[in-house]
């Protein structure tokens, strides 16, 4: 290969549109350089094969502000929680003109006071916290303190705080829950009873879901019977087990709506029972675990999050509440969510 005819860092120049100095100031990696620009000249050197493609894009990536996300969800053994920090971890490369570290913790332990005390760990270690986590005062005072301190907190899946004092990235439950109740209006075959499984009455995201849900049945269909929820506490074991209370307890139950965790162990109590296909059955996530219940009839519909839109949406609002630290604003986004039946999959 001729040497000299390599392209040169006036070549570059010429191609982004930018002068000389500017490339200079790119490749020694001063500060006095919008992003943009930087931006530019890298692609403009990756068009012409520049030769110190190594030191441009090294220069310009240590220009970029780096941020730490730090997440805190639920336990590492449930599928959608693994799916959430998944499609985190491939959007983050991708997101524009910063360099974002994730800190994903799972935790076991659900107790307030335990969430409390990690939010306020990882508050301490990252510029802005997202959370999945129940209602409850110490969370709240948690939340309080790192705001105080400037540090962000992102509510996902559900509300933290009902004002839009706490930004939010999730459904809108309350659309989610009357969506859910139209579907047995209109699959079951006659007004029945309906039993109802709920994780836990402090999740606001649940409470807006069966809000909804009964509403609905209020407004268009008052001939069916809704039950007096039962809790499963986030548990595929406890979910099992109300699961086939219900069942025994009341033979003629015409459908089942899981608006909480738990729904594996819904999944399996059906198919124990003999009772998987014989009623109407709406639940949420699709997932390895529910597709196939999906699939065999165990499951009627499902209502999902966009995982990626909501990994997308999630690290965008943080990336301008933390550029905006000190100018307060609302990044709240309420995503559109996805229905599924065993005709879509």
């Amino acid at each position: 290969m001729d040497q000299s005819k390599r392209p040169t860092i006036r070549d570059v120049a010429a191609e982004a549109n930018v002068s000389v100095a500017t490339v200079n100031r790119v490749l020694s990696g001063a500060g006095a350089v919008r992003q943009g620009t930087r931006e530019r000249v890298r692609l403009a050197a990756e068009q012409i094969g520049f030769y110190g493609m190594g030191a441009l894009r090294s220069r310009i990536a240590a220009a970029r502000p780096h941020y730490r996300f730090g997440f805190l969800l639920h336990q590492p053994g449930r599928a959608f929680y693994r799916n959430i920090a998944e499609a985190l971890r491939a959007v983050a490369p991708t997101m524009p003109d910063c360099e974002i570290e994730l800190r994903i913790e799972f935790l076991d332990d659900l107790s307030p006071q335990n969430v409390g005390a990690r939010l306020l760990t990882l508050g301490a270690e990252c510029d802005v916290v997202g959370v999945v986590t129940a209602v409850h005062p110490l969370v709240t005072q948690a939340v309080d303190a790192l705001q105080a301190r400037n540090v962000p907190v992102f509510a996902l899946i559900s509300q933290i705080s009902a004002a839009g004092q706490v930004h939010y990235i999730g459904l809108d439950g309350w659309k989610v829950g009357r969506t859910a109740a139209w579907v047995f209006e209109h699959v079951c075959k006659a007004p029945g009873k309906l039993g109802i499984l709920v994780g836990n009455h402090r999740y606001r995201c649940q409470e807006m879901n069966e809000s909804g849900f009964r509403s609905y049945f209020r407004e268009h269909a008052p001939d069916f019977t809704l039950l007096e929820p039962l809790l499963t506490f986030e548990s595929s074991a406890i979910a099992q087990e109300m699961t086939e209370k219900l069942l025994n307890d009341n033979p003629d139950l015409s459908g089942l709506y899981v608006a909480g965790g738990g729904i594996t162990g819904t999944i399996a109590a059906l198919r124990s029972t003999g009772r998987a296909g014989s009623l109407v059955v709406v639940g949420y996530e699709l997932m390895e675990s529910t597709r196939p219940a999906l699939l065999d009839g165990t499951l009627t519909f499902i209502i999902s999050h966009p995982l990626a839109r909501m990994a997308q949406e999630t690290l965008a609002g943080m990336v301008r509440a933390v550029a905006a630290r000190n100018e307060g604003g609302n990044f709240t986004s309420i995503l559109p969510f996805e229905i599924y039946t065993r005709e879509n999959i």
